[in-house]
């Protein structure tokens, strides 16, 4: 069985990398795929594709989940199964199928110092950086093969971070660095990697499926910011079992993942390392296997008697892998030593765990959704600790998105606008360093390869998002604004006794944005203009001046995304 299995998969490696076929289905549309993926949201709030998916368990799977017949083939447009010259059958009487994934190119500039999120495998880098990525799908009985690596080439130029005249604020803003994995620059370099990217090997049932990933996660209902699992990172080597589609029961439909992955630590200091106060080094080695495990659950429920409403929750659990010992590190939902915070609990302290409930509401008559998710720090609170104080170690993200008719058909306006918390507000939690995403015992944080899995603007970070936009298909032409506040927490740890609102750290990001297909390609442009107030906290005070400048700089950031579709 295993020798036969082998061969399987051998004879389908092949197929991807030499075969020739006539009909295909594409499995996944991988996130963050220009223009596609932002389409297909769309689709559903316009009604055309199914409204049964909550879109709250991401990668989406099209052909099972909308009934699209050619995965990315979304308009039926594109793929013409009798001419094309790439995608086939093959075995015995054509059961098998091959798709040459579309071809993606992503490239982005930064003028000044590093900026952006969600952005996949791309790293904090200043200058221009470039992913590449081509594939292929293959499909033989209810297996099921998808490579799609990626190529990041990126210049990493040198800039100026945090600032070492901020010498008073260096130790403070150590005892976050010290319990997170997140370096300002990835090295003094070029940085060039290959990366598995938007890969899977799957064995398929129905509605279900289980094998193994490296494809790119997203649970929750949120269009910028997920709590639990986003694209900010590389996708990171996971066994899942998730399903396909909604599955149908006599009180609604039910979709979900279980996971089970490894996430890579990097070799990169934070910033002035070697500084020491008074002979002090600011900084703390971390041990140097920083590999660990995570594991996770998601459920959403579709009530049958209110369509177009979505209800989830989801749950990780994070630790070093040398210290998996027992069934509640492997799976959060045995990992439940509920119990007072302040009481010292040796095996639940060695965990960096977080949960969040979630909803969606869809209406696609009213061409409109309202989501939210509501997370806490932490799995291990009792509830009626979290009915005395439900805001403490809280974050939350609520969003909507509507499309309006315009006077000539097919053509909508879109305003869309999202807000995401992270930062405490609690005085006791600030003043313990109890931080999302950071933390004292896993002190790589919740990080893949020096980059936060959650909300991509870091620890502690709050956003609020605003778009508007005129659409037609594929095509889109929009305004966006954005303001975010980093890291809140550490504003208050450092600047309590003085109360100085001036330091804080705030990014206004004006942004012009584009999709536009071409016949086979799409073409996603994104101009921004990275206004900072006080770069890093950074403000010198003037004896005679209260309201001084601040440390205030500017960036120009270009990202543009090409996605070929093979015929």
């Amino acid at each position: 069985m295993k020798n036969m299995l082998q061969r399987r998969i051998l004879f389908l490696l092949f197929l991807l990398l030499f075969g020739f076929s006539e009909e295909a289905l594409l499995q996944t549309i991988p996130l963050g795929t220009p223009v596609l993926d932002d389409y297909l949201r769309r689709a559903q709030l316009l009604g055309r594709v199914d409204s049964s998916s909550s879109w709250m368990v991401r990668p989406i799977y099209p052909t099972e989940a909308f009934g699209v017949k050619h995965g990315f083939d979304l308009d039926s447009s594109v793929v013409d199964f009798d001419q094309s010259r790439f995608h086939r059958n093959f075995g015995p009487e054509g059961k098998g199928k091959f798709l040459l994934m579309p071809a993606i190119y992503r490239a982005q500039y930064n003028s000044t110092y590093a900026f952006g999120v969600n952005d996949g495998a791309f790293i904090p880098n200043r200058g221009l950086q470039q992913i590449l990525s081509l594939g292929g799908y293959a499909e033989f009985g209810k297996w099921t093969l998808q490579l799609q690596p990626e190529i990041l080439v990126a210049q990493n130029k040198d800039y100026i971070g945090f600032p070492i005249e901020h010498q008073a604020t260096v130790l403070f803003y150590y005892e976050y660095l010290n319990r997170i994995d997140s370096p300002e620059r990835f090295g003094d370099k070029a940085f060039n990697r290959f990366y598995l990217g938007q890969s899977s090997l799957r064995f398929n049932v129905e509605e279900f499926s289980i094998g193994f990933s490296t494809e790119n996660l997203w649970w929750g209902p949120g269009r910028r910011n997920s709590l639990l699992l986003g694209n900010n990172a590389p996708g990171f080597f996971h066994f899942t079992v998730n399903t396909r589609k909604p599955v149908q029961s006599k009180i609604g439909s039910f979709e979900g993942q279980i996971i089970s992955g490894f996430l890579k630590s990097t070799e990169f200091l934070p910033p002035h390392s070697d500084y020491s106060i008074q002979e002090n080094p600011v900084y703390i080695p971390k041990r140097e296997n920083g590999d660990r495990y995570l594991s996770g659950i998601v459920l959403t429920y579709q009530p049958k008697w209110v369509p177009g409403l979505f209800l989830g929750y989801g749950a990780t659990n994070h630790l070093y892998r040398d210290e998996v010992k027992v069934m509640g590190d492997i799976l959060p939902i045995f990992n439940g030593r509920k119990g007072p915070e302040n009481v010292h609990d040796p095996i639940r302290d060695k965990r960096q765990q977080f949960s969040s409930g979630f909803f969606r509401w869809l209406s696609p008559e009213g061409h409109f959704e309202f989501y939210g998710e509501y997370g806490t720090r932490g799995n291990s609170r009792r509830f009626n600790d979290f009915l005395i104080t439900p805001e403490k170690g809280r974050a939350f993200t609520f969003g909507f998105s509507h499309l309006m008719a315009m006077g000539k058909p097919g053509n909508y306006f879109q305003i869309s606008s999202e807000m995401t918390q992270t930062g405490q507000t609690i005085r006791e939690e600030i003043r313990q360093l109890r931080t999302w995403y950071i933390h004292d015992h896993v002190r790589h944080g919740y990080t893949h390869q020096g980059q936060v899995l959650g909300v991509g603007n870091g620890p502690a970070s709050n956003q609020l998002f605003v778009e508007f936009a005129w659409v037609r298909g594929m095509n889109r032409i929009g305004f966006q604004m954005e303001r975010i506040v980093y890291n809140n927490d550490f504003y208050y740890y450092r600047y309590e006794a003085s109360k100085d609102f001036r330091n804080k750290y705030v990014d206004l990001v004006p942004s012009l944005v584009a999709d536009w297909r071409v016949g086979n390609l799409l073409v996603n442009g994104r101009f921004q203009y990275v206004n900072t107030l006080n770069y890093k906290w950074f403000l010198e005070n003037q004896p005679d001046q209260y309201f001084v400048p601040g440390y205030d700089r500017k960036n120009f950031v270009a990202q543009i995304g090409l996605t070929y579709l093979f015929r």
